[in-house]
Order: structure tokens, then sequence, then C-alpha cells
């Protein structure tokens, strides 16, 4: 097995003095892991970090096998983009924790991948944690239990969506669903819409909502919790001084 690629990296393990066992996600082979001899070494440690986009060669002798990354290459650095900032670091280590347990390795990752990527793109906007909304939503998606925002679940309605039912993860409309609205997620407006300027009150609902069925649906079954400092995301959206500028 040989090819090239690029990629996230998601997952780094030290193995030695000097090597290191990377995990990356590509638009291509999904996400790989690989042994990289010099990772830890002058030239390759500022490249191998979390968040930085790197190329390299993958080589194995057979496809059972572990690969090795040869010939890796900086792409584009975001150390530099999470360094200081206690709030990125958070979401990067729940964004890597999260698609190292939830995805397979060589799972094809189709759109989703773009979704991984506009995360890192858009790290130094204001309004970067929306951006990380996105991918917890889509990651639901991706798995296969993803939130049903196209009609009611009730009435079968189209139009006039207010709320997602916590129990099933399906719309709601507003008759049907006003006098359970306290029991009820908001209805996610901004990400039907791709909307990338969401109120803060409306990303920590997409948070809530994504953390219960990413947990429920997904983590709890296979004896695993949401990343630790994930909790924190949600904090940060009720300081006063907003995120996205609200």
């Amino acid at each position: 097995m040989q090819f090239s690629n690029t990629g996230y990296i998601v997952k780094i393990r030290n193995h030695g003095e000097k090597s290191a066992i990377v995990t990356v996600v590509c638009p291509q082979n999904g996400k790989i892991t690989g042994y990289v001899t010099g990772a830890q070494g002058k030239r390759l440690r500022g490249i191998c970090q979390l968040g930085n986009l790197i190329s390299f060669n993958a080589y194995a002798r057979v496809a059972e096998n572990m690969p090795s990354f040869k010939g890796v290459e900086l792409c584009r650095s975001h150390t530099a983009d999470f360094l200081g900032d206690t709030h990125k670091i958070e979401a990067l280590a729940s964004l890597c924790r999260l698609i190292d347990v939830c995805v397979a390795e060589n799972d094809d990752l189709g759109e989703f991948y773009q979704v991984i990527d506009d995360f890192f793109t858009h790290i130094q906007a204001p309004n970067w944690l929306a951006y990380y909304s996105f991918f917890e939503f889509h990651l639901l998606d991706f798995l296969g239990i993803g939130i049903d925002t196209s009609r009611c679940a009730v009435t079968g309605q189209y139009t006039d969506l207010r709320y997602i039912s916590p129990k099933t993860g399906r719309a709601v409309c507003e008759k049907v669903g006003a006098p359970y609205k306290d029991k009820l997620y908001a209805y996610p407006q901004y990400i039907t819409e791709h909307n990338s300027w969401p109120k803060n009150s409306e990303i920590a609902n997409v948070l809530s909502m994504t953390g219960r069925f990413l947990s429920k649906n997904f983590l709890m079954p296979h004896n695993l919790q949401l990343p630790e400092k994930r909790a924190n995301l949600l904090q940060i959206l009720t300081m006063p001084q907003s995120i996205t500028g609200e």
C-alpha cells in the first residue's frame, strides 16, 4: 500500500525518544494513523503538532499494517492560532478527541471533511465557535444519528418549525411544541440556513443539543464520555464579552 495525501493532525502519541504515532484526517483516505520517524526531532517537532495541516507519503507492505509516513511537510501551521487562547485550545482538544473516538480508520468522510477544514480555516475569525458547533452538528449526521430538521414529527408540516425534541431529535412545529417549549431545544435555524454569525444563545442551544445526542446515541453505548474540557465551551458563551460579537 502506498499513497500521498494531506491531512490535519488530530492525535500524536510519542513512540521512543524521537518518533511518534500520528493520526490525521484526510479528504481522500479519511482518518489514518501512521508512524513518523523523527517526529520529536529538530526538523519535525514544530510540524507534528495538533491541528497542523501536513502532506505525507504513506507506505505499508500490506494493507493490514500500520503505514509509515514519509516526506512529512507542513502545508499550513495552526500552532500560533491556538497558543495563548485557552478556549480555542479546549475546542481543538474536543474536536480532535471526538474525531479520534467517533471516526473509524479509513472511513470515507465525504462532505464532513469540509466541515473540519472550515473549523481550522476560520479559527482566527470572531465567530470561530460557530464553526465548532457546525462540526458537532454534522458529526451526528456522519454517524447516522443526525438531528431531523426537515419537518414536524407530529404534523408532518415543513413550515413554522420552532423546536427539537430531546427524546427523538426530530423537529416540532410552533403549535405542537409551544406548551412544552421549556422542555424542548430551540430549532437550530442558523444551521439550516448556513448562517455563520448566530447569537451566542443559539450556539449554546446547539452545543447543548449535540452534546446530549452524541452522549446518548454514540458515546455512552461505547462506554465513552464527552471530552473533559468541552463543557467550558458552553460557559464562555455566557460571558459578558461575546465570542461572536453579539
